[in-house]
Formats: C-alpha cells, sequence, structure tokens
C-alpha cells in the first residue's frame, strides 16, 4: 500500500481540524473517557507532515474497545489492526483521502505515553522537529516507499531520538 498521503508543510487549521474532530467523537466515549490528545507530526507546529489528523484516545483501563466499533463506524471510521494489547486503531477516509486517525487506548498505555512523549519533545525542541522532518522527507522521496516500510524506517528513528532526549 503506497503513502496514504504526500508529505506537506505545516498547515495552521491542524489543530482546529482535531478540535472539531474530537468534539465530534466526545460523545462516543461519554464516561469512559478519560482524555483526548491531538498526537503525530499535525500536532506539532513546523513539522512537515501527511495531512491526517492523530486523535489519540485515553479511556478507562476496564472498557471494552468492542464496545465503539459501530459508534465509531456511524463517523466514517473503519478498524485498523490493532497496534498492540490494548492499542487500537482506527482510521477515517474522506472521498477515498485519508484524513484522520484515532489511537484508542488504555489510559497510561505504553504506546499513549510514548506519542505523548514524541510529540512533546518535538513541540519543545526545535533540532529534533528539524531532524525528524528531514528524515521524514528523505524517506518519503522514494517512490517505492509503501506505508509498511515507512512506518517500519520511522520507528528505530523515532526510538534512538527519544532515548537521546533522556541522556
Amino acid at each position: 500500500m503506497p503513502l496514504t498521503n504526500t508529505l506537506v508543510e505545516y498547515d495552521p487549521h491542524w489543530p482546529q481540524m482535531y478540535a472539531d474532530e474530537a468534539a465530534r467523537l466526545a460523545g462516543v466515549f461519554s464516561d469512559r473517557l478519560v482524555s483526548f490528545h491531538h498526537v503525530g507530526s499535525t500536532a506539532v507546529v513546523g513539522l512537515l507532515a501527511k495531512p491526517e489528523i492523530d486523535i489519540l484516545v485515553e479511556v478507562h483501563p476496564d472498557a471494552d474497545a468492542q464496545q465503539w466499533t459501530t459508534p465509531l463506524a456511524d463517523l466514517g471510521y473503519r478498524r485498523g489492526g490493532d497496534l498492540s494489547r490494548g492499542h487500537f486503531f482506527f482510521k477515517r477516509d474522506v472521498n477515498g483521502v485519508r484524513t484522520h486517525k484515532l489511537h484508542l487506548c488504555m489510559a497510561h498505555h505504553p504506546d499513549a505515553e510514548r506519542m505523548l512523549a514524541f510529540r512533546d519533545l518535538l513541540r519543545a525542541d526545535p533540532a529534533s522537529r528539524e531532524r525528524y522532518g528531514e528524515f521524514k522527507r528523505k524517506i518519503a522521496e522514494d517512490e517505492s516507499m509503501d506505508m509498511k516500510r515507512y512506518l517500519s524506517l520511522k520507528e528505530p528513528f523515532i526510538a534512538t531520538m527519544q532515548s537521546a532526549s533522556f541522556r
């Protein structure tokens, strides 16, 4: 599968797009909701990104994620593969174009903590933000790049950046 979208320069409308979608989703999770977060590259001012709004939804650990599949489908989301135990993935396309990715995690899930820590690192450190943006640009220039390979190349790069920031 090719990349879902082409990388573009930061768009100042992305925070409002996140806020609008979070408001649209809020009723789905009712009393099981712990928090919403704007994550991923569109959550970092100045960062090159695919124009897909990443939303992290943290729910109470005793919640059953299956209960949200139908209500999310009613809002245009379809299930993707689970990313790990307790980390469920949904995606939304509009007119055949990916617009949103939803990460549904149990509260304090290690994947949620990593997403938030990486977002915060990129927001706080211009050198890390620049390095990550250049890395993404470089790997996306490969015309044979597909989503699986793109993600597999990013994962160790992100892990290295995160471990270096904690030294």
